[in-house]
Protein backbone atom coordinates (compact mmCIF):
# COMPACT_ATOMS: atom_id res chain seq x y z
CA UNK A 1 0.00 0.00 0.00
CA UNK A 2 1.42 3.53 -0.67
CA UNK A 3 2.39 5.57 2.04
CA UNK A 4 -0.48 8.26 1.19
CA UNK A 5 -3.11 5.79 1.66
CA UNK A 6 -1.80 4.40 4.67
CA UNK A 7 -1.96 7.55 6.39
CA UNK A 8 -4.90 8.02 5.41
CA UNK A 9 -6.23 5.14 6.54
CA UNK A 10 -4.15 5.67 9.79
CA UNK A 11 -5.94 9.50 10.03
CA UNK A 12 -9.37 7.37 9.38
CA UNK A 13 -8.90 5.19 12.22
CA UNK A 14 -7.98 8.28 14.49
CA UNK A 15 -10.29 10.60 13.41
CA UNK A 16 -12.91 11.34 16.78
CA UNK A 17 -16.39 8.94 15.86
CA UNK A 18 -19.24 10.38 14.82
CA UNK A 19 -21.94 10.53 17.40
CA UNK A 20 -24.93 8.05 16.12
CA UNK A 21 -28.64 8.08 17.22
CA UNK A 22 -28.59 6.94 20.91
CA UNK A 23 -30.59 3.56 21.25
CA UNK A 24 -32.83 2.32 24.10
CA UNK A 25 -34.62 5.79 24.18
CA UNK A 26 -37.53 5.49 26.68
CA UNK A 27 -39.83 6.88 23.96
CA UNK A 28 -38.84 4.03 21.30
CA UNK A 29 -38.99 1.70 23.81
CA UNK A 30 -42.33 2.17 25.23
CA UNK A 31 -43.83 4.36 22.28
CA UNK A 32 -47.29 3.65 23.29
CA UNK A 33 -46.47 5.54 26.87
CA UNK A 34 -44.69 8.50 25.51
CA UNK A 35 -47.68 11.07 27.12
CA UNK A 36 -47.68 8.37 30.14
CA UNK A 37 -44.34 9.13 30.93
CA UNK A 38 -43.94 12.94 30.07
CA UNK A 39 -47.78 13.46 33.00
CA UNK A 40 -45.39 10.99 35.46
CA UNK A 41 -42.43 13.20 35.26
CA UNK A 42 -44.44 16.23 36.33
CA UNK A 43 -46.68 14.87 38.95
CA UNK A 44 -43.90 12.22 40.40
CA UNK A 45 -40.95 12.91 41.78
CA UNK A 46 -39.36 9.66 41.76
CA UNK A 47 -40.49 8.47 37.91
CA UNK A 48 -38.77 11.79 37.54
CA UNK A 49 -35.55 11.05 38.91
CA UNK A 50 -35.88 7.14 37.45
CA UNK A 51 -36.53 8.77 34.38
CA UNK A 52 -33.49 11.14 34.31
CA UNK A 53 -31.13 8.13 35.81
CA UNK A 54 -32.09 6.13 32.49
CA UNK A 55 -31.03 8.82 30.11
CA UNK A 56 -27.90 9.67 31.76
CA UNK A 57 -27.20 5.74 32.02
CA UNK A 58 -28.06 5.24 28.80
CA UNK A 59 -26.36 7.88 27.13
CA UNK A 60 -23.01 6.91 29.28
CA UNK A 61 -23.42 3.39 27.70
CA UNK A 62 -23.82 4.71 24.48
CA UNK A 63 -20.67 6.88 24.42
CA UNK A 64 -18.94 4.04 25.70
CA UNK A 65 -20.02 1.58 23.57
CA UNK A 66 -19.48 4.31 20.32
CA UNK A 67 -15.76 4.80 21.73
CA UNK A 68 -16.47 8.46 22.45
CA UNK A 69 -15.86 7.65 26.23
CA UNK A 70 -14.77 3.80 26.37
CA UNK A 71 -14.87 2.30 29.93
CA UNK A 72 -13.69 -1.13 31.24
CA UNK A 73 -15.74 -4.21 30.28
CA UNK A 74 -16.87 -5.07 33.46
CA UNK A 75 -17.91 -1.10 34.03
CA UNK A 76 -20.04 -1.64 31.11
CA UNK A 77 -21.65 -4.53 31.99
CA UNK A 78 -22.80 -2.64 35.48
CA UNK A 79 -23.82 0.27 33.61
CA UNK A 80 -26.39 -2.02 31.06
CA UNK A 81 -27.51 -4.27 34.28
CA UNK A 82 -28.62 -0.35 35.91
CA UNK A 83 -29.91 0.37 33.00
CA UNK A 84 -32.01 -3.09 32.73
CA UNK A 85 -33.10 -2.23 36.72
CA UNK A 86 -34.35 1.54 35.70
CA UNK A 87 -35.62 0.28 32.98
CA UNK A 88 -37.57 -2.53 34.48
CA UNK A 89 -38.63 -0.16 37.78
CA UNK A 90 -39.98 2.46 35.11
CA UNK A 91 -42.39 -0.26 33.32
CA UNK A 92 -43.23 -1.62 36.68
CA UNK A 93 -44.45 2.55 37.48
CA UNK A 94 -46.29 2.73 33.91
CA UNK A 95 -48.17 -0.67 34.28
CA UNK A 96 -49.69 0.20 37.53
CA UNK A 97 -50.73 4.03 36.70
Amino acid sequence: MPARHRLRATLTILKEPEMTHTPHELAEEFPDRIEQMHALKQADAHFARLFDDYHAINRTIHRAETNVEPVEELAEVEMRKQRVVLKDEIWRILSAA
